[in-house]
């Protein structure tokens, strides 16, 4: 039958898919594992790697067996991954030497006061385009480099290897024969200089971070190995398409050229723009960060992240029990009052890009008599509407493109309220996937390119359904000067 399948393994935070593609680049079927989130009582959030590992070899050998495909037909393997977090294991055995502190994880926050880290906030900015916080990776290696049982001897033997979860899955799938991260990854751990493409030697060193002890940076569609997968493939398989999974999505999204937008709608939201081959250090609040690397030419992009966008939602049912189920909000924002002016800013652990304030706190502005449930539940939703339109006009400035087009993906893209007023609101067409596993499907597609398995026609099978904008351009834009306004009231305390 020859080799005409790819597996795609998106690594995320709460488990670990398989998913296996034909030759069309259809998604066959899809398996999935949850893993623990270890939270002690500080608030810590830990993943234990070795538990990922076994899940992961689990998910490839389940999606083989449950679409009675052979491993004999699997051309190769793409990987997505949660980012940010940071993983260390021993060099020679491949085992963890401590849990892997999860990206949502702020025990750094202390190590990121440190006079000579502090110091460094504008060269970090300047060098890797992210801002400094303990978010990142770095200051995660740093903690287990201080704090894990044995880190510090070993480190300074060389005997540890450290970095995000698509290293540690490589290392672990090739038996310790690869050891890399690709461009997209080490863009997120704030070590790497996004300009010259090398580890940053004296950012490493505030961190106390030994440059040797990193991983090789390849090309996103490079071959990252070989894996017999515990023993599954009698014929080991290559590696390719390793992408942080913001980043794979982008690539799934297509929105391969310059000035090409997306946004991906979950707990909370990601939005990233193409910015091509040039890197922009924002002036409005966002970070700038490799797309990936492909064939020798890395891209870039500019990104905003936000906590609390699907999360609203779940505010809504689970705290305030105003919904019983996501699937109620659309009919309630639809009935609600059209002359209500009410604005929900969800700022619940603060405000995030583009505004970075920690110090301002969630508040509902504009009730009167008429304000109910059905008013209350719109304003959540159109406060996700409005949140990445801050991010989508941060990156009009940044880049002085106008964005025509946003292209979306995520659960909550299937609000048809939410939908119309985000493309009233950005004053921009929006392109909904009618493919959910962007991340998974972004990692397949390059797998499957740098294999030869497809050509870029690949990009054909993606489908959407698009949304235009309706609104009087004088009523959206009286609508977010509202919004603005209510959110310089809570930064404010006036």
């Amino acid at each position: 039958m020859g080799k005409e399948y790819i597996i795609s393994i998106d690594q995320s935070t709460q488990g670990t898919k398989a998913l296996l593609f034909n030759k069309a680049g259809e998604l066959c079927i899809r398996t999935d594992l949850s893993h623990r989130q270890i939270i002690n009582e500080q608030g810590w959030v830990s993943h234990d790697g070795e538990e990922i590992y076994r899940n992961m070899v689990q998910v490839i050998r389940n999606v083989l067996e449950q679409a009675g495909v052979s491993p004999e037909d699997v051309a190769g393997i793409g990987i997505s991954n949660q980012r940010e977090t940071a993983i260390m294991w021993d060099r020679e055995t491949g085992r963890p030497v401590d849990y892997a502190i999860v990206w949502q994880c702020a025990r750094a926050a202390k190590l990121c006061e440190r006079k000579e880290i502090k110091d460094m906030t504008e060269t970090v900015r300047l060098r890797t385009g992210l801002k400094l916080s303990p978010y990142f990776t770095a200051a995660k290696i740093c903690w287990l480099l201080e704090n894990a049982e044995g880190a510090a001897e070993k480190s300074k033997l060389h005997k540890i290897c450290h970095g995000t979860m698509d290293s540690y899955l490589v290392y672990r799938l090739t038996k310790g024969k690869v050891y890399a991260t690709d461009y997209s990854n080490a863009s997120r751990t704030q070590l790497f200089n996004i300009f010259d493409l090398s580890w940053d030697r004296e950012i490493c060193a505030a961190f106390g971070i030994d440059v040797e002890n990193l991983p090789e940076v390849k090309d996103s569609n490079a071959c990252f190995g070989y894996t017999d997968c515990e023993g599954l493939f009698r014929e080991p398989v290559p590696i390719h398409g390793v992408m942080g999974d913001s980043h794979a999505a982008l690539f799934g999204q297509n929105c391969r050229s310059d000035g090409m937008t997306k946004v991906t709608y979950g707990t909370g939201s990601s939005i990233m723009m193409n910015i091509g081959y040039t890197p922009i250090i924002s002036q409005n609040g966002l970070v700038t960060s490799l797309a990936w690397g492909l064939d020798g030419r890395p891209e870039y992009v500019l990104e905003g992240n936000l906590n609390y966008t699907g999360a609203v939602i779940s505010w809504l049912k689970d705290d305030v029990k105003l919904i019983e189920s996501a699937s109620e909000t659309e009919a309630l924002a639809n009935e609600a009052n059209k002359e209500d002016g009410l604005y929900l800013i969800p700022a619940f652990t603060g405000l995030g890009a583009p505004y970075w304030d920690s110090n301002a706190r969630a508040a509902i502005v504009g009730m009167d008599r008429t304000t109910g449930k059905a008013e209350l539940v719109r304003a959540g939703l159109e406060s996700i509407a409005y949140q990445i339109t801050d991010i989508v006009k941060a990156m009009e400035r940044d880049s002085q493109k106008k964005i025509e087009v946003l292209r979306v993906d995520g659960g909550p893209t299937r609000n048809g309220y939410l939908m119309q007023f985000q493309s009233d609101i950005a004053g921009s067409d929006v392109a909904i996937s009618r493919i959910e596993e962007l991340s998974g499907t972004g990692a397949a597609f390059m797998a499957g390119m740098a294999l030869g398995l497809w050509g870029e026609e690949i990009f054909d099978t993606i489908k959407w359904d698009q949304v235009s904008p309706k609104m009087d351009e004088g009523v959206s834009a009286g609508k977010y000067e509202g919004y603005q306004n209510a959110v310089r009231l809570i930064r404010t305390g006036s």
